[in-house]
């Protein structure tokens, strides 16, 4: 089959229970229609806080028009401000009123150094900064003699006084600026001005700094509002970063302007908790929060002397279930009590999921959406369709995009796998002061290359099988994904962490596992039985794989791998 000659076809059209948006005059008066509705529960020290959604809408307008009154007389589009800090309503709050002002955010991830932050500020010339508690003296900081930064703008106003010289407004002041301006509240609905700067993660070198506009945010927002199986009436718990695209998008964005009811995670120490608090209906997540949660449930029933049993419930349910018959509530009531007893449904992304465990999962009663998704494409690309779910697949194109497999080559299943291209509304601007890299972004037909490698099936529902920058080229010509080998090392309990790389050696480029033996989990155990039970381990997996997926060689390390704030491992700084 020549390259280019597979097209996603979209996902059906249901009937709507959501009110669509083109730009954030239109979303925020859908949030306004939700009125007296609880939109936020969060928690502060241990202190529950709830706020409604015109009370919200109210804080968006008031703080959107205080921005304005603060920059007046200012080019609003040089006008950069960025937000950092623990998620909160007040987070969001000021995201959506930099865009509504005509600004531009700017959400940066709180993990960063202090020198990296410095550094991103001064790349996208930030001039104000709102930020949580945790950051007040780093700000003040990172501002002294900066060249662009000339407004601190913490949620809280600090108890001391600001350094000399600098310039600092609480959020609270800039409210009461919105309040008593007298200017009229008109939100800004320039589809196709950059209205957010996004730092990639650099998981594949080196970040850049991805522009997107409002048609951008807003046709992702709605085909995620479109595609998931979500209602107004569900409550979800926020437990990813915000800075992230993917939270900021398919659990903030796309939630809200259902109407759901969203309570904050305090701290992850406090999430089963808060299950029981909560009780949500679902919850957006990566695959390692789904692991977690599944190594909860084994582990609880290994503590009360049930492993056996619920191993044996899972099959019956799930031989039960094909012919029609649901015994999840009846079989693992437990298990469903643990997460709260209202949890049915989990958008999975940002990398693969094991598929075994979408069907364990659903054996609970509990399913799995697996969706696909990049920054540079706000994120979400596709999703599995709630109607016709594959396991193992990430579905289809979403409706504001459409996605093909480009330069593709058979493999030894019969797929073309080849890198996936997309395009659409959801396509970013390109990249900040970065020609070479815009050059490399697109192809000649203004397709987005996104780097990652997968196939489509003949319903258009991609499987992502690798990444571009990570295949291994051995000397036969054969190409092999690091990822697929991880994934049978993941399952593994001996290994708590594995990168395959390729290492030359004199007869040729071989397949060599780098392990973090899971040391957490068997700190009885010395070194020498790690290392030889890991590699008795591995010779019985190399029987089972082709004899060029076979790993010819291990190295052990004393540390995790570095990860990002998304929990993936920075394969780029693999040695």
């Amino acid at each position: 089959m020549s390259a280019k000659q597979y097209y996603v076809r979209n996902h059906k059209k249901t009937e709507r229970n959501f009110i669509p948006a083109s730009d954030i005059a239109e979303y925020l008066a859908n949030l306004a229609g939700h009125g007296d509705k609880t939109m936020f529960v969060w928690k502060e020290k241990g202190e529950r806080h709830e706020i409604t959604y015109t009370d919200f809408t109210d804080e968006v307008r008031r703080f959107s028009l205080g921005l304005s009154e603060t920059f007046a007389g200012e080019s609003k589009d040089k006008v950069r401000i960025s937000v950092i800090g623990e998620t909160s309503p007040r987070w969001f709050a000021s995201y959506l009123a930099i865009i509504a002002a005509g600004f531009t955010a700017v959400p940066m991830d709180k993990e960063l150094a202090i020198s990296e932050i410095s550094n991103f500020f001064s790349f996208a010339g930030i001039n104000a900064v709102v930020y949580s508690p945790s950051f007040n003296e780093p700000m003040e900081q990172i501002a002294v003699g900066h060249p662009s930064l000339r407004l601190l703008i913490p949620l809280k106003a600090p108890d001391t006084d600001a350094a000399p010289g600098l310039n600092r407004l609480s959020f609270d002041d800039i409210l009461a600026l919105g309040q008593e301006c007298g200017r009229e509240f008109e939100p800004d609905t320039d589809r196709e001005r950059v209205t957010e700067l996004l730092f990639t993660s650099g998981t594949t070198g080196s970040s850049k700094c991805v522009m997107l506009c409002q048609r951008n945010i807003f046709s992702m927002m709605n085909s995620a509002c479109e595609t998931v199986p979500f209602r107004p009436d569900d409550v979800l718990i926020s437990v990813l970063p915000l800075h992230h695209t993917y939270e900021l998008g398919a659990t903030f964005m796309a939630g809200c302007n259902y109407g759901m009811t969203i309570c904050i995670n305090e701290s992850l120490r406090y999430l089963m908790r808060e299950f029981q608090e909560y009780k949500p209906t679902g919850m957006v997540l990566v695959p390692l929060f789904v692991t977690t949660m599944y190594k909860k449930i084994l582990a609880e029933a290994k503590k009360a002397g049930k492993d056996k049993i619920l191993t044996g419930a899972t099959k019956a349910a799930h031989a039960l279930s094909r012919i029609g018959v649901d015994m999840s509530r009846k079989l693992f009531g437990d298990v469903r009590d643990s997460f709260g007893g209202n949890l049915e449904k989990i958008v999975s992304g940002g990398a693969p999921l094991n598929p075994e465990l979408i069907q364990i999962f659903e054996t609970f009663g509990i399913s799995i959406y697996e969706g696909y998704g990049i920054t540079e494409c706000s994120p979400l690309v596709a999703v599995t369709p709630y109607y016709k779910r594959k396991p193992g697949s990430v579905g289809p194109a979403v409706p504001c995009c459409e996605a093909r497999i480009a330069d593709g080559t058979v493999d030894e299943n019969g797929f073309e796998v080849g890198e996936i291209q997309v395009k659409g509304e959801n396509v970013m601007v390109g990249y900040m002061n970065n020609e070479e890299a815009n050059e490399n972004a697109f192809t000649e037909d203004g397709w987005y290359r996104t780097g990652d490698l997968g196939h489509m099936d003949s319903d258009g529902y991609i499987t992502i099988t690798g990444r571009l920058k990570s295949v291994i080229v051995l000397d036969n010509g054969k190409n092999v994904f690091p990822e697929e080998i991880e994934e049978y090392l993941a399952d593994i309990d001996l290994i708590a962490e594995a990168v395959v790389v390729g290492r030359e050696e004199e007869d040729g480029v071989k397949l060599t596992a780098l392990i973090f033996p899971n040391y957490a989990k068997y700190p009885e155990m010395q070194e020498n039985d790690f290392r030889a039970e890991i590699q008795k381990r591995i010779t019985a997996l190399n029987k089972k794989l082709p004899s060029f997926k076979q790993i010819h060689k291990l190295e052990f390390r004393k540390t995790e791998f570095e990860k990002t704030t998304t929990r993936k491992i920075k394969r780029h700084l693999v040695k």
